[in-house]
């Protein structure tokens, strides 16, 4: 068989498998990507595979360069495409693609054990912008609620001097006699 024949049958195998599962995405005939854990979990990842003209004779492009993968540090992106690329230069010359998928996804707690999520300058930006509007937030509720004069005459009728209601305004009669 010729390469484009193996490619054609492998991309045809992809699509069954990954038929409605949100992780896989086929970005073109010879471009996928995969996300290895769930969308909430923070060592989640997201692989991007190419395929050259020649695959699966050649090595697959791997990158994680997706905005995804942003919170993950360098190193730990380096690290899993080496452990990726030791995957691809087992299987060279055969179809791989499912292979390197699943092997991420097994593999997801390893690949990720020195993760730790980057602290950016925005979020720092932002948490210094949420502590001044809190103190703002609680001047404003200390301010006295703005009332219509007809409201602070309705006000001041059922109430004494201090502001309060009379002792026994919502008492009401249990027995007339």
């Amino acid at each position: 068989m010729t390469d484009n024949e193996d490619q054609a049958m492998e991309l045809e195998a992809l699509r069954s498998i990954y038929e409605g599962d949100e992780c896989f995405k086929e970005l073109s005939p010879a471009s996928f990507q995969y996300r290895v854990g769930n969308l909430g979990d923070p060592k989640a990842f997201l692989l991007e595979i190419s395929w050259p003209e020649m695959y699966p004779e050649l090595a697959p492009n791997i990158s994680m360069n997706a905005f995804f993968n942003n919170s993950i540090s360098p190193s730990v992106k380096q690290n899993i495409i080496a452990k990726l690329n030791e995957q691809v230069e087992a299987n060279l010359g055969t179809a791989m693609m499912y292979t390197l998928f699943e092997w991420a996804k097994e593999n997801q707690e390893q690949l990720m054990e020195n993760h730790h999520p980057l602290v950016t300058g925005m979020t720092i930006s932002m948490t210094e912008n949420t502590g001044t509007s809190n103190t703002s937030a609680a001047k404003k509720k200390e301010r006295k609620e703005q009332l219509s004069k007809s409201q602070k005459r309705k006000l001041a009728d059922k109430t004494d001097n201090r502001g309060e209601l009379p002792r026994g305004w919502n008492w009401v009669d249990v027995v007339k006699v």
